[in-house]
């Protein structure tokens, strides 16, 4: 396994500690891993499609039209894409093409940073078999989700009244699956700071969505999709 870990946006974040876990994780189940805290590699769409899995640790951050294509590109053609929290599904705010690929968009978490929730485990699926339903204290993202989604578990919007509430609780999706062309997308909202997924069963689930992200085939023909008017 041949992995990227970037890392960087905001501080807040805990990002280059979150890096850590991630990198933690790939080792030990014995991939060569990569830690940068630079978004250099975007730049070379070669390099990224050489890559087994992509693992990008960035918030609230810009990168260019031609960088998100080449991962794109990149998972398109197998390599698999895994994160969680803002630094993924709110890395970059003005790239729609990446919030198509990684499933959401960040839009609020009420109630800011300390929120007692529970995930609830809603699926059979190995990646989260046996992993019994959680309490956290931590931000509750509140996420405008892809409805393709495969959706491992979910949280209750109940927990704080804020301006959304007169619409009613909904189960907002915490972790889910997708595929990009051929790759694999996996992401969890959890991760505010480094403590909320360092371990538990917060942690044990971003360890097997990383592996499971890892584990496709990489360089596959997406000619099939290449059909013209796909603009963003």
């Amino acid at each position: 396994m041949k992995a990227l870990i970037t890392w960087g946006g905001w501080d807040g974040h805990e990002p280059d500690k979150v890096a850590a876990i991630f990198r933690d994780i790939l080792t030990e189940a014995g991939g060569e891993v990569t830690v940068t805290d630079t978004l250099d590699a975007f730049d070379d769409p070669d390099y990224l499609q050489s890559l087994d899995l992509i693992v990008p640790v960035w918030t609230m951050s810009q990168t260019t039209r031609e960088a998100a294509t080449n991962v794109s590109e990149a998972v398109a053609r197998g390599t698999g894409l895994a994160g969680c929290h803002g630094g993924m599904c709110d890395a970059f705010r003005d790239m729609p093409l990446w919030q198509f690929m990684t499933g959401a968009n960040w839009v609020a978490h009420p109630g800011g940073d300390g929120v007692k929730h529970r995930v609830t485990i809603t699926s059979d699926d190995p990646l989260v078999a046996d992993i019994p339903d959680f309490d956290v204290a931590t931000e509750q993202y509140y996420l405008h989700t892809d409805p393709a989604n495969t959706v491992l578990a979910t949280t209750r919007t109940d927990v704080i009244n804020w301006y959304h509430s007169p619409n009613g609780a909904v189960d907002m999706p915490v972790a889910w699956t997708r595929h990009w062309g051929h790759g694999r997308v996996y992401y969890n909202a959890l991760g505010h700071q480094a403590e909320v997924v360092a371990d538990g069963p917060a942690h044990e689930m971003l360890r097997r969505g990383l592996i499971w992200a890892a584990s496709g085939q990489k360089g596959q023909d997406v000619s099939a999709w290449q059909t013209p008017g796909n603009h963003w």
